[in-house]
């Protein structure tokens, strides 16, 4: 078993920045690929980043690409999502997942640990 607990949401104005975090405990962390999904009112749970367990490969989304930035940090067991220039359409819950793979896949089908989520909202 894997825990994951997401922080680091909040209120934010458009164009502001947030780093989310997302410790994980119960199993070694670093034999783990990781991703940060949102999902917003109304709409599907959709990809925004995932990182190979190494941490050596990265993905992101189009609709934030040159925004948004995952690392991980295996000795602290954590990983995090940089968000810059922040827009109204980020506006979400971001959810923190976990899969037992090393590559980092954008497919939600394949995370089977999932944290309980954090809300960030964009302002105008």
């Amino acid at each position: 078993q894997v825990q994951l607990v997401e922080s680091g949401g909040g209120l934010v104005q458009a164009g502001g920045s947030l780093r989310l975090s997302c410790a994980a405990s119960g199993r070694t962390f670093n034999n783990y690929a990781m991703g940060w999904f949102r999902q917003a009112p109304g709409k599907e749970r959709e990809f925004v980043a995932a990182i190979s367990w190494s941490g050596g490969s990265t993905s992101h989304a189009d609709s934030v690409k040159g925004r948004f930035t995952i690392s991980k940090n295996n000795a602290k067991n954590t990983v995090y999502l940089q968000m810059n220039s922040l827009k109204p359409e980020d506006t979400a819950v971001y959810y923190c997942a976990a899969t037992r793979g090393v590559v980092a896949t954008p497919l939600k089908y394949e995370y089977r640990y999932w944290g309980q989520g954090t809300q960030v909202t964009v302002s105008f």
